[in-house]
């Protein structure tokens, strides 16, 4: 019996719209402040993923200069009807205060990786869209409504309203459909026509430990809906110990052969020793992640098989299996004229501030603003995706003054990020230097024991080892003898719960960067980028984790009311 290995989506990989199409499966995930927006991977299985699009590509689908941090693209949704794809999505522009100003936008592309459609403006009214076609030809476009009102609850409900394919607009009566539960904070709607019911999935509890996945159905589109008896329909509030964590925004799917499947979002938690950690589950560098589980029917109402909470070892569909070749190779030597897609930037296309022509075989990048600065910085990331890993490249800079600097980076957003860099000092002329953000509160570890780059070394090499709970830098001047930085940071504080704070939906990046506040755009060339994970890596996660799930130690589900974190 062949069986899905979760998570099918590691690292920053959240909030999954699974699609069908013929024999094609697609996953479409939130990429919030980070560009191109949305990533969509494929399979023909649901065993084996491969990223096969990036569709908010261009400035004119995703304008983001100046988002704040976690704002952005949230909880995309992917359909198929009228020979297109057609994909739903956000732009986040406020997150934090009492108001969320969000624009909907809809584009269409007939092939998964060709160049999408100008937007269309759906609303404004909230976040977390979708767009449904029902059988008989119509559209209903739904989403969850925020409530500024001082006194009232922020989560106002899911609206519907129907959708003119023809008018390209939102037409008719707007109808707030369903109220949730008494978990709250109700969110990421998504209709389905099964049968003799309209089903309602929407995610509850806010998107930590509390999350869950709600199901409601009614035999009208516009309600009333009735809960799941069971409810919720997935979660893992009541299994502290459970090895995936956060289950919740979730989508289904049918499979050709009559199976069906629920693909939604996770965390994996590890545990630093002697930490007292939130709620004692533990933090989730690499963010939240996509998992699936089956789905079985009763009395006309979808079940988890096993039960209502996430399994590492899910039974696969009676598919062929399909096993695709790496995404990414382990070392990009940037030799293409594009950037490869496993790269992502800040708000802005990598253009504005980057050639891979300027000096072939190389990635240049001009120097731009810091790492707080949400208009333009000069920084090429790619997500962790493993507990162990190193990374490791070579940049060759001369900078003339302190406020010139390149490197190599870990960055969760722009308050927490730690970087290795060469800069320039006034006596020792070119240095390596070390600093850190944890909560805004930005240190210098080296102080005076900055290291002073030899006058004929012809570039610097970097490299970090992260190990499970820590990460360290290293450096070298020839690529062959390298030399560790005494400071030892710790991996788990580039997560979402140690943060909490506004801007903490995403997960850790590791990055080239260069900064230059002087305003003279020094260029930094970065010859190759190595990204190689530990073959034992699963070892670094489970080492720490009960893995036992059926005797996991219950918790009450508590109702969260208005409290909890969203998204």
């Amino acid at each position: 019996m062949s069986m899905i290995q979760n998570p099918v989506l590691k690292g920053f990989n959240p909030d999954p719209s699974m699609l069908r199409v013929g024999d094609d499966y697609y996953l479409a995930v939130s990429t919030f402040e980070w560009f191109p927006g949305v990533v969509i991977y494929h399979s023909t299985d649901m065993r084996n993923w491969r990223q096969v699009a990036r569709p908010l590509n261009r400035v004119e689908l995703l304008d983001m200069k100046g988002n704040p941090d976690s704002g952005g693209v949230w909880a995309p949704q992917l359909s198929y009807a009228d020979g297109q794809f057609q994909l739903i999505y956000s732009d986040v522009k406020v997150t934090g205060g009492i108001y969320k100003d969000v624009t909907n936008y809809l584009t269409t592309c007939e092939t998964i990786d060709g160049e999408w459609s100008e937007p269309v403006y759906m609303n404004q009214s909230g976040f977390d869209p979708s767009l449904f076609h029902d059988k008989d030809g119509r559209k209903w476009f739904v989403n969850m409504v925020w409530d500024h009102r001082v006194g009232n609850h922020d989560f106002g409900g899911i609206v519907l309203q129907e959708y003119s394919a023809d008018e390209k607009k939102l037409v008719g009566d707007r109808k707030i459909i369903y109220k949730g539960t008494d978990v709250g904070l109700t969110e990421a709607p998504h209709l389905y026509h099964i049968g003799d019911y309209y089903y309602l999935l929407t995610a509850e509890g806010g998107t930590m430990y509390e999350h869950h996945a709600t199901i409601a159905r009614s035999k009208n589109i516009d309600g009333p809906y009735e809960t799941h008896p069971d409810n919720p329909l997935i979660s893992s509030w009541g299994h502290p110990r459970l090895a995936l964590q956060k289950a919740g925004h979730a989508s289904i799917v049918e499979t050709q052969n009559g199976e069906w499947y629920l693909a939604h979002l996770t965390g994996r938690p590890t545990k630093a020793p002697g930490d007292v950690l939130l709620m004692d589950r533990g933090y989730c560098q690499l963010g939240r992640e996509t998992a699936i589980q089956k789905l079985e029917w009763k009395d006309g109402w979808p079940y988890v098989v096993d039960g209502n909470y996430p399994k590492v070892q899910v039974q696969a569909p009676d598919l062929p299996e399909q096993k695709w070749e790496a995404d990414f190779p382990v070392v990009d030597q940037f030799d293409s004229e594009e950037l490869g897609g496993q790269w992502q930037t800040l708000r802005i296309p990598y253009t504005q501030f980057a050639s891979l022509t300027d000096k072939p075989g190389h990635l240049r990048l001009y120097g731009a603003g810091g790492f707080s600065n949400l208009h333009k910085q000069a920084l090429v990331a790619r997500r962790w995706q493993a507990f162990a890993f190193e990374a490791e490249t070579k940049v060759k800079a001369d900078p003339v003054t302190f406020q010139q600097q390149a490197g190599l980076v870990n960055y969760y957003n722009t308050k927490n990020w730690t970087s290795v860099h060469v800069t320039w000092d006034e006596e020792k002329g070119k240095i390596i230097d070390l600093y850190a953000s944890e909560r805004n509160n930005v240190s210098n570890p080296l102080g005076a024991d900055t290291i002073q780059v030899p006058e004929d070394a012809e570039a610097v090499w970097f490299k970090v080892n992260v190990d499970q709970y820590t990460y360290q830098y290293s450096y070298s001047f020839d690529g062959k003898n390298w030399k560790e930085i005494p400071v030892v940071f710790d991996s788990w504080k580039l997560s979402d719960e140690y943060i909490q704070e506004s801007g903490f939906f995403t997960g850790a990046f590791v990055s080239m960067s260069c900064i230059d506040t002087s305003g003279m755009k020094m260029a930094a060339d970065f010859e190759y980028f190595r990204y190689e994970e530990e073959e034992d890596d699963r070892d670094h996660w489970t080492q720490t984790r009960h893995w036992n799930e059926e005797k996991s130690e219950g918790r009450s589900k508590t109702a969260l009311g208005k409290t909890g974190t969203s998204k």
